[in-house]
């Protein structure tokens, strides 16, 4: 397993009211508007899941596999090119300031892990951009 590490953001929040946006995925219908349609097709997603079509990689499903309150949500691919596990952590510093990493485990092939871990680092980055950038 290859494994791409974010780094690490501040959320002005509590660390519950994220989890608690974070962990239950129908609530992306709130902020549905903010994902790049040119990038991004056939996005569904309901409690615990959300499939969506990213090119040139083709049809991808996250399926959460654990939650830990306040603390991380673990994803699985359940339909995927190239199997992965996500991991969202957050760390509460103090009252309003909670810290966000990402961790993505993929299992590469050596032929195939020199072209996507860059694409895949970045992917990485843009997502947690755009988490921290939510309104909790």
């Amino acid at each position: 397993m290859t494994e791409f590490v974010s780094e690490v953001k501040q959320i002005p929040y509590n660390d519950d009211r994220i989890f608690a946006m974070l962990s239950d995925l129908s609530n992306l219908e709130r902020v549905k508007d903010r994902i790049p349609q040119d990038k991004i097709k056939e996005f569904t997603f309901d409690r615990d899941s959300c499939s969506l079509a990213v090119a040139p990689i083709g049809n991808i499903t996250f399926q959460i596999v654990d939650r830990e309150p306040n603390k991380t949500i673990k994803f699985t691919t359940t339909n995927s090119p190239v199997p992965l596990h996500l991991w969202i952590q957050l760390k509460q510093v103090e009252e309003n300031d909670t810290r966000m990493k990402l961790t993505v485990r993929a299992d590469l092939n050596p032929f195939l892990k020199p072209m996507v871990s860059k694409p895949l680092q970045e992917a990485i980055d843009k997502i947690l951009t755009i988490l921290t950038g939510l309104p909790y």
